[in-house]
């Protein structure tokens, strides 16, 4: 549950995370996300490509290689450290913690995972612009 406009309560039903299909550690996890069980359905889309942006016209999609992104089926965003926690929410076995990392304790830990999975990620994936001239990111499935 997350709040919405007004502070009203909004279920979320399935999620979708766009993620980077040009970092092997992104491939892994997005993987890894699929042979969980799932209480809320993950949809895994490569970030910029036609798909994503097909489904989310409005969405600032250079961004999404920059961080991950999980968006809500009522429109709910997700960035960076919390992108991560609601991934593990919708997981059966690592509901509890989900929870426990939004805590006063747990949060610092999600945080420097985060930190830490995106200095793997600037070591491995190939920089956006090369090859293109124009700077941007070739995406599999992506017209550009």
């Amino acid at each position: 549950m997350t709040d919405g406009p007004g502070g009203q309560r909004l279920s979320v039903e399935r999620l979708t995370v766009l993620y980077d299909a040009r970092c092997s550690l992104c491939l892994h996890l997005r993987q890894w996300l699929m042979k969980q069980r799932q209480l809320v359905p993950l949809d895994l889309v490569p970030a910029a490509s036609e798909e994503a942006r097909r489904r989310f016209p409005g969405l600032d999609h250079a961004g999404t290689l920059d961080e991950i992104t999980v968006i809500g089926d009522r429109g709910q965003i997700y960035r960076g450290t919390s992108a991560w926690i609601v991934c593990l929410w919708a997981l059966a076995e690592h509901r509890p913690r989900a929870h426990w990392l939004t805590t006063p304790a747990g949060r610092p830990f999600a945080r420097a995972t985060v930190l830490a999975a995106a200095k793997y990620r600037s070591l491995t994936a190939p920089p956006c612009g090369e090859g293109g001239g124009d700077g941007a990111c070739t995406v599999p499935g992506s017209e550009g």
